[in-house]
């Protein structure tokens, strides 16, 4: 399992990434830095990605990460959005999930419109022991 680092001021959180050729795409893409948008409790900032194929989902769960089509953008799903119902997360159309966050997702409601956010590619730990164990 493909896995990211989503960095926003203090904030810092892992996502795993599903196996859909959307997710290919983002992960090849690879560091993306951005500029936050707020929507609700949403996150969402334009990324240099082009849309893939993949299901598109009209409702989302809690901590899920999606592309978003229309916006070109990289969304992340902490909570309600202005279009939510009561039981559910609406995105504003339809988007393609690409993995999930892990923790705690609480910290993500003082991101603030125009805060950096910078998501990359986590080593695998395998790998990094490898580099050091050869020397």
């Amino acid at each position: 399992m493909r896995k990211i680092k989503i960095l926003v001021g203090e904030i810092q959180r892992e996502a795993e990434l599903n196996d859909s050729p959307m997710a290919h795409s983002f992960w090849e893409a690879l560091p993306i830095k951005g500029k936050a948008n707020r929507w609700g409790d949403e996150v969402y900032f334009r990324i240099p990605v082009k849309p893939s194929t993949g299901k598109k989902v009209s409702v989302v769960e809690e901590g899920d990460i999606a592309f978003w089509p229309p916006g070109n953008a990289f969304c992340l799903f902490f909570g309600p959005t202005p279009v939510s119902t009561e039981n559910e997360i609406r995105p504003a159309s339809e988007v393609i999930i690409l993995g999930k966050v892990k923790g705690d997702l609480e910290p993500f409601r003082k991101v603030g419109d125009g805060e950096e956010v910078v998501i990359e590619k986590v080593e695998k730990e395998e790998n990094h022991a490898k580099k050091y164990s050869s020397n």
